[in-house]
């Protein structure tokens, strides 16, 4: 049974459950971090979530915006960002604050003959570096002299990638919630018993989830980027 990498959802609920419909029938998951921020519907995501912890393998671990959230630290964000974490905070349920809270920086684990070190930005700053597919290869090098695990998967920069350094490899499934890469559709991926990564794209209610933002007092600017994956 193959394995769903998600990752970035940033409260866009819309788009997890068009990305949800197509892995209905997987039963591992992972998820690379940033269920919140940005977006207008914090606690239907970390819900959906939770619920599908209880009938099915979910690995998550916690993004830059979901530890801004659950504990205040949002110096360094963006003003639109800022204003986002602040609204979350005011907004979302005790509950699923605590979850986000309790969410680990990073987790392992083996699937075929590969092993995977999961963390949402790289192993030299956990929360909050960038590997953008753009980057020298001497950078993915160094980030991998940092763990012991075959393969790399991350999150954070909200593009696809599939960097492959010797026999290693450092893999981003993109983002669920705010692509960046100028496709404005959900962006995940499938991770395969034999190694092999296939990226996948899938239509939401953009309309409705950028409505919701707009409905929310939240800036403008996070509604309108939505419809153009960036």
């Amino acid at each position: 049974m193959p394995i769903a990498l998600i990752s970035d959802i940033h409260s866009n609920y819309e788009a997890l459950k068009a990305v949800w419909k197509e892995i209905k029938d997987i039963d591992k998951i992972v998820c690379l971090g940033d269920l919140v921020g940005y977006g207008a519907s914090p606690d239907a995501v970390v819900e959906l979530i939770r619920k599908e912890m209880k009938r099915r393998e979910i690995l998550c671990i916690r993004g830059n915006h979901d530890n801004a959230v659950a504990f205040g630290t949002d110096w360094g964000f963006n003003p639109y960002a800022r204003y986002a974490v602040r609204w979350h905070q005011r907004t979302m349920k005790s509950e699923n604050l605590e979850f986000l809270r309790n969410l680990p920086v990073r987790l392992f684990f083996k699937y075929g003959e590969r092993s995977y070190h999961i963390i949402h930005g790289s192993p030299r700053a956990p929360l909050d570096e960038y590997l953008f597919p753009w980057l020298p290869d001497s950078e993915f090098a160094d980030c991998l002299r940092y763990i012991r695990e075959d393969d790399l998967i991350v999150g954070h920069t909200h593009v696809p990638m599939l960097k492959i350094i010797g026999k290693r490899r450092v893999i981003n499934p993109g983002s669920v919630g705010q692509p960046r890469d100028g496709d404005w559709r959900a962006s995940y991926a499938i991770l395969y018993e034999d190694g092999k990564v296939e990226f996948f794209r899938v239509e939401y209610d953009v309309e409705t989830a950028a409505e919701k933002i707009l409905k929310a007092g939240l800036p403008e600017f996070l509604a309108y980027r939505l419809f153009e994956g960036l």
